[in-house]
């Protein structure tokens, strides 16, 4: 058990550093755009050879294809609703109507910009992407493995995401207090996955873990394709396209060690 909390706090304490300096740095917002898409590339990654393979080779192709497209629903749904919430505070139907087509096209805000929504998006992101991904830790260090290359894996894609995340709440309002708190919750959630991994769910059948992992592909694919490459792409330009590579070649070649 100590050495799943151990690896858990060290792979987890990424997440909290990254807020602490995303709350506290003032990042440009082209760089911001550039980090969230190679953040949005890393995730690609392990939705695609971390979570949903897993879940195929445990469970099935209709398992894994009823979790991912479970959890692409329910992603995007809570998505609608944070939306919502957040146009909703702002009075937009207290303040006076535009009527010219100019302010349609030049200063009608985009739906990250009115939702709000790209910190919480990717804070949703790591936790569904992290949760699986630490309990394969864990089930690791259950079966005897080391489970350093994973460790340094989840350790070097944590840093960036919660730093862009942090800094994207932060650029949106967000008190210091609000940004580290929600990310310790996360960093704490993430760290027990590994705790529980190496414990009860090391001895369960292969099938139990495909359809929460395809979930989780799922929830992570509909907050690229919803919120996060959009924002980035709005902030960023074309280029960003290249760290989005970037990010996915990168923790490729992380999964592999």
């Amino acid at each position: 058990m100590w050495e799943s909390l151990i690896f858990g706090v060290i792979a987890s304490s990424a997440l909290v550093l990254g807020a602490i300096a995303g709350g506290h740095i003032q990042i440009p917002k082209r760089v911001l755009a550039a980090m969230l898409a190679f953040a949005a590339g890393a995730l690609i990654t392990a939705l695609s050879f971390e979570l949903f393979e897993d879940a195929y080779e445990r469970g099935g192709i209709w398992r894994a294809a009823l979790g991912l497209t479970a959890g692409a629903i329910v992603f995007v749904v809570v998505s609608q609703q944070l939306d919502k919430l957040a146009a909703g505070s702002t009075g937009d139907d207290d303040s006076p109507k535009m009527d010219t087509n100019a302010a349609a096209t030049d200063t009608a805000p985009s739906k990250a910009s009115v939702g709000g929504s790209a910190g919480l998006a990717l804070l949703a992101a790591v936790t569904l992407d992290g949760v699986p991904e630490n309990v394969a830790l864990g089930v690791s260090l259950g079966e005897g493995t080391s489970g350093l290359a994973l460790l340094a894996a989840i350790f070097v894609s944590n840093f960036p995401e919660a730093l862009v995340g942090s800094a994207s709440m932060r650029a949106q309002g967000r008190s210091q207090t609000f940004i580290l708190g929600v990310w310790l919750v996360c960093a704490v959630a993430l760290t027990l996955a590994v705790v529980i991994g190496a414990g009860p769910l090391s001895r369960t059948q292969p099938e139990t873990l495909s359809f929460p992992l395809a979930f989780a592909a799922g929830a992570v694919l509909a907050s690229l394709a919803d919120t996060l490459m959009p924002e980035a792409y709005e902030q960023g330009g074309p280029t960003v396209a290249l760290s989005t590579a970037a990010g996915f070649v990168l923790s490729f070649v992380l999964s592999t060690l």
